[in-house]
């Protein structure tokens, strides 16, 4: 009987023991068991396939693994770990927990592991998008801080370095005109020559979107510091060969050194992107280090962007409207409306002092907003002076041209007006010749209103008179510096009949800008066939105040402040600082 109840038990436990080895088998977790000298004892399917043992992958290189088990025997005590396993390029991540036990007299090592690959991946993913660039693998603002502070810290003895602030030239225009795929290459491929002399110690970092900061440490000198950001440049000057394009570009570059310029990350970032501006004010391409006269420029800077801002909320900004004018019969054809500001004691300042600021601020829309909302508010007076017939024109930058959102708020804003078919956009012509949504999606807009396209400032811009072939324009204003003395010059006096041929036979009204003398008159009405001009020989820019001055009735008198007899002064206007925008 004993012997059958011990037959029975012992049975049992043989097919519990099988049972448990089965669920062992099929744990999700790696399961191995291993004696003192390292030999496995015991390994499931999942153990097996994740090391290679079961044949489904090359044999992996486990010493990091054995290394970690001698290491929980020799302890007494569990030891977690992470492992990295290679298979050529494919990479498994594993959190495996070593315990070490004693089993029937026998010492043992337990190590049981779950695959947090996707997990590992998912982090190093946040780590990078934390701390790189996502388009040019370089360090982010974070890195290269963290980097400066630590070289701060250790504030060594005589220890130096440079952090110089770059900035691409002309960035959004490349991107307008060849399209952000290529601005993206291009921005790639000047990372690449940017690095390509770094030494180990230093540190290039793409800060945001076409600006660069660049760490030099340690250095000697400033002259040191000079050269290789000299040879830097030049190196930049050769073309970038982007989706069968030449695109050239350039970097403008302030550099600020340790201790010399300051004692913070954020006081030298500031002082090398001071430089920075002093260089992009200067014509850009070259590199120049700080000194303390550029940190009054930036403070005067400072109130001036701030005294804008205040501006635009106490609407001290104003407008101006000078005539365009029939050259034969006086007559006025339309005008231009000119913003002006009003500073704190009421002087009135060209747009000159503010106008690029105004659009680096982001405040450009809302000042084409307030010329418009003031037009309409004084279209009675306009009318009265200029006559119910003059086209309206208001200007619009090349980069609010290719904004589609704001371009679609102004042509909405210009139909409320009511009478949308008297305005002029005047658009320069780099805004036509842009890779962006202008040509295709922003000029039908206009044109289903009756709104007409001018093109502004002619000749000064990136197109060539080919290009006025494809371009759908009612006007097209030559620039005052093909204007200026025409008489006297002959070669812009060949390229201004040129343009006038062309722009005859594409059906465009041509526009004479900048006439400020009879001579340059006299030449217009002789030579060419050009009817139409605009500029000081006729009117100076004339404010609202000056309209509602003149007696209600005397709309004569209004009309004469609005275009002056050509025979009351035969030598004309000097031209006023800032004129025009």
């Amino acid at each position: 009987m004993a012997s059958m109840n011990d037959n029975k038990y012992s049975g049992a436990s043989e097919a519990e023991l099988g049972f448990l080895k089965e669920i062992v088998r099929m744990l999700p977790a790696g399961l191995t068991v291993q004696d003192a000298h390292g030999e496995l004892l015991l390994v499931n399917d999942a153990a097996a396939a994740q090391l290679g043992i079961d044949g489904s992958r090359p044999s992996l290189d486990l010493t990091p693994r054995r290394e970690a088990c001698r290491r929980a025997l020799s302890a007494g005590k569990a030891v977690v770990a992470e492992e990295a396993l290679h298979d050529g390029a494919a990479r498994q991540v594993l959190l495996t927990t070593h315990r070490p036990v004693r089993l029937a007299g026998r010492e043992l090592l337990i190590s049981a592991s779950s695959d947090i690959t996707e997990q590992k991946n998912f982090e190093d993913q946040l780590f990078r998008s934390a701390y790189f660039d996502e388009l040019t693998g370089l360090p982010s603002r974070r890195v290269i801080e963290h980097r400066a502070n630590s070289l701060l810290a250790r504030d060594s003895a005589g220890e130096r370095f440079a952090l110089a602030f770059l900035d691409v030239d002309n960035f959004k225009h490349i991107n307008d005109y060849y399209g952000h795929a290529v601005g993206d290459a291009l921005l790639v491929e000047l990372s690449k020559r940017l690095g390509r002399d770094l030494r180990d110690s230093d540190m290039l970092s793409r800060i945001s979107g076409d600006e660069f900061l660049l760490l030099l440490s340690p250095i000697q000198s400033q002259e040191e510091v000079a050269e290789f950001m000299q040879s830097t440049l030049e190196r930049l000057t050769a073309p970038f060969f982007i989706d069968h394009s030449e695109v050239f570009a350039s970097t403008s570059v302030g550099i600020s050194l340790y201790p010399d310029h300051g004692s913070s990350f954020e006081t030298l970032r500031q002082n090398a992107d001071i430089a920075m501006y002093r260089i992009k004010n200067d014509g850009k391409g070259s590199a120049a280090f700080f000194d303390s006269s550029m940190e009054r420029e930036a403070l005067a800077r400072m109130k001036v962007e701030q005294s804008l801002r205040l501006a635009l909320l106490e609407k001290r900004f104003c407008c101006a409207f000078q005539s365009k004018v029939d050259i034969r019969t006086q007559a006025v054809k339309g005008i231009e409306a000119l913003v002006r500001l009003r500073d704190d004691e009421g002087v009135i300042q060209a747009p000159g002092s503010f106008i690029d600021l105004a659009g680096e601020l982001g405040l450009i829309d809302e000042l084409t907003h307030l010329v418009l909302a003031e037009i309409v508010k004084s279209i009675d007076l306009i009318n009265d002076t200029f006559g119910a017939e003059a086209t309206i024109s208001i200007n619009v930058a090349a980069k609010q041209a290719g904004n589609l959102e704001f371009m679609r708020s102004f042509a909405q804003a210009l139909d409320d007006t009511g009478f949308p078919k008297r305005f002029m956009i005047e658009v320069t012509e780099d805004a036509f010749v842009a890779k962006n949504h202008f040509q295709d999606e922003i000029l039908p807009m206009f044109r289903k209103l009756g709104v007409g396209i001018s093109i502004d400032d002619f000749g000064t811009g990136y197109s060539s008179l080919s290009a006025l072939a494809d371009i759908t324009a009612d006007e097209i204003k030559i620039d005052r510096s093909f204007i200026t003395d025409i008489h006297k010059r002959p070669r812009s006096q060949g390229i201004l009949r040129a343009i006038e041929s062309l722009s005859d036979a594409l059906g465009m009204t041509v526009i004479a800008e900048g006439l400020e003398s009879y001579e340059e008159l006299a030449y217009l009405q002789a030579a060419t066939k050009i009817r139409y001009a605009q500029g000081y020989y006729f009117s100076r820019p004339i404010f609202l105040e000056e309209l509602k001055l003149a007696p209600p009735a005397a709309s004569e008198a209004r009309a004469s402040v609005a275009t002056r007899p050509m025979q009351q002064n035969r030598q004309g206007y000097s031209r006023a600082s800032g004129y025009r925008r």
